[in-house]
């Protein structure tokens, strides 16, 4: 069966195991080469209970994937919405998913 996006507060969450999270961000702007991931996987600890990863993707954005807790996840989304990033986000696109696990914590590819 195909994995089927949602947010959380969606009727279909209360059916996800354990309540986790699967969070898939692409953030664009001035993003690579400003210590974005650093910072993003250092807040991710900061937050906690969080497994994931942030890349830097050919195009000049960078993907960053936590599962987790939702609302912890959507404590990282925040933050990386929020302006106080390093670098300059021009925009955040998001996919909610169910969690794949396979990370043992939140690492920089």
């Amino acid at each position: 069966m195909p994995h089927t996006p949602f947010r959380p507060g969606d009727r279909r969450f209360d059916e996800v195991p354990d309540g986790a999270a699967r969070l898939t961000v692409w953030v664009r702007g001035t993003v690579q080469g400003v210590g974005f991931r650093w910072f993003t996987r250092a807040r991710a600890l900061e937050i906690g209970e969080l497994a994931g990863f942030a890349s830097n993707l050919p195009d000049g954005r960078v993907q960053v994937v936590a599962e987790g807790a939702p609302e912890r996840c959507e404590r990282l989304l925040a933050w990386l919405r929020s302006g106080d990033t390093p670098g300059r986000v021009g925009g955040v696109t998001e996919i909610w998913d169910t969690p794949r696990g396979g990370y043992e914590g939140f690492d920089i590819r």
